[in-house]
């Protein structure tokens, strides 16, 4: 996939399901993700809940365009302009984030508190990360030899040397694609991800905080939201808002945890 490099953006890609009058979710996946990372969920939600589903690609992931800038910032703008071109209403919406997807809808939040009527925040807490989490993953990619690759089974046993869990893996594969003349390659854009890694741990901070309710979810085995995460940098930018945990999950827990984290879903969009 070529770079884009143009001043104003294309429009994100993404999948729209359920009835286009329905109440409004839009799901934003975390870092190395797609929007295929929720389809089970997503076509529930749409399907059981009742809600129409948007499914978004950010920048430099999945279908969406490739840039050589990546920040929290641009990507807010990016979601911003997909929800003018849907024209969802902003009194109806929630806006749900999965890590890397989760500070892009706090900063989508925080400084454009109209936009939405509610925040839905998965396993992510707004402080800064020194992300050393995905040097194990980055080195799996890296190591993947996408030029001499002939089948995914090596990519996958290439990512085994330094990715253990079965399941991450699985994840990280679903970036794998092959070209028109059969060659490999990742529609995440590597190079840039990698190169914007501190950007990507960036704190999330504003001026004033985001009034209306806001819901975080942890996983019960994750440390990525802790104890002072719930008693200080959560309720100073969020006050309306409660953390509530998933227990024996881990980061991935819409993957872990499917029907627990459904059900927190729906009812908390079922509010509305």
């Amino acid at each position: 996939m070529a770079d884009f490099s143009a001043s104003t953006p294309p429009l994100l890609h993404y999948l729209d399901q359920g009835n286009p009058a329905a109440t409004p979710l839009v799901i934003l996946h975390g870092l190395f993700g797609t929007l295929d990372n929720w389809h089970t969920l997503a076509r529930r939600w749409a399907d059981e809940a009742g809600l129409r589903v948007v499914s978004v690609d950010l920048r430099n992931h999945g279908r969406s365009f490739h840039s050589p800038e990546h920040s929290y910032a641009l990507m807010a703008q990016d979601v911003l302009a997909l929800l003018d071109h849907l024209h969802l209403d902003p009194a109806r919406l929630t806006v749900l984030g999965h890590s890397m997807g989760g500070k892009v809808a706090m900063c989508l939040a925080l400084g454009y508190p109209a936009r939405l009527a509610q925040l839905l925040v998965l396993d992510i807490a707004p402080r800064f990360s020194n992300m050393e989490h995905q040097d194990a993953i980055i080195a799996g990619l890296q190591a993947v030899d996408l030029a001499a690759l002939q089948t995914r089974q090596q990519a996958e046993a290439a990512l085994a040397a330094r990715i253990p869990q079965v399941g991450v893996r699985q994840f990280l594969l679903k970036n794998l694609y092959r070209r028109e003349d059969n060659s490999f390659a990742w529609r995440i854009n590597l190079p840039v991800l990698v190169s914007q890694l501190a950007a990507i741990g960036e704190e999330i901070g504003a001026a004033q905080p985001f009034l209306k309710p806001t819901l975080f979810v942890r996983g019960g085995k994750s440390d990525y939201i802790t104890p002072d995460d719930k008693l200080h940098g959560i309720p100073a930018l969020f006050p309306n808002s409660q953390v509530v945990t998933v227990p024996d999950a881990g980061h991935w827990l819409h993957a872990e945890k499917p029907e627990e984290v459904f059900a927190l879903v729906k009812n908390f969009v079922g509010h509305l």
